[in-house]
């Protein structure tokens, strides 16, 4: 979230631009955030991920922005596995080809080694895919420490991260922190964690009613009816059927 600096001074980033940061973990089962923390636009997300504790045989799936080698061999040896994006800089060597199919879109599957300074912080292989997307003809290198999953399971995994996208478009769109109401370190961060619990108890809600309505769709029904006094829970169910009403005839002789 971009902010100007002269207006939010504490929101350090630029020279004449401020950030606030929210570094989100969304857990496949549910999309639901397991962990949030806020921070200026200076903070690194790598120094965020290194203190986020995942359970053993997670797999975490990452934008660019959180390749850091020596950070990937601490989850190897967590027994976490990860997927992300490889950069185009790259130094590495290729220790094994492996033949793949190529109908599944995946054009190549190679084992390397890391050959850059910063690559020997893995001192382990890797594995680097190859997948050309058939909608947008774009071609994208995964990168991972997970080899016993299909190579197409693989770029899966990491065209489903587009869903932390959409949680953060959701909240900056629907519970409204595009704009703050106040300048302060104090009422923005207020302003985000209060959004992020309005979205949690969103799905709580749905969740506790079985509701198949989408988040957007329970948002905006609420929103309909801020003013009544009515059970929230019966908003969302259909209406009761009205009762026939039977037409007596009496005919005189």
């Amino acid at each position: 979230m971009g902010v100007i600096s002269s207006v939010f001074p504490w929101a350090k980033f630029r020279q004449t631009k401020g950030a606030v940061k929210l570094h989100a973990v969304l857990d496949y089962d549910g999309l639901l955030p397991t962990f949030i923390d806020v921070t200026d636009g200076t903070t690194h997300e790598v120094n965020i991920g290194r203190g986020i504790k995942l359970p053993k045989g997670s797999i975490l799936t990452m934008d660019r922005g959180y390749i850091d080698y020596e950070w990937f061999q601490e989850l190897t040896d967590q027994g976490v596995f990860f997927v992300t994006r490889a950069k185009k800089n790259m130094r590495s060597r290729i220790e094994i080809r492996n033949k793949v199919d190529k109908k599944s879109g995946v054009f190549s599957e190679n084992s390397i080694a890391l050959t850059s300074e910063k690559g020997q912080g893995h001192q382990g292989l890797l594995r680097k895919i190859g997948y050309g997307d058939p909608i947008t003809n774009k071609q994208y290198y995964f990168l991972t420490n997970h080899f016993k999953l299909a190579e197409k399971t693989i770029a899966d995994i990491y065209k489903d991260r587009w869903q932390i996208e959409l949680f953060f478009k959701w909240i900056k769109q629907e519970l409204k922190i595009k704009s703050f109401i106040g300048t302060t370190k104090n009422s923005v961060m207020s302003q985000i964690w209060v959004a992020l619990c309005t979205y949690l108890l969103i799905h709580y809600f749905k969740w506790s009613n079985g509701l198949h309505q989408s988040a957007l769709q329970v948002v905006q029904l609420l929103q309909l009816n801020w003013f009544d006094r009515r059970c929230v829970a019966g908003l969302f169910k259909p209406p009761k059927p009205s009762p026939d009403i039977g037409l007596t005839m009496g005919l005189d002789f």
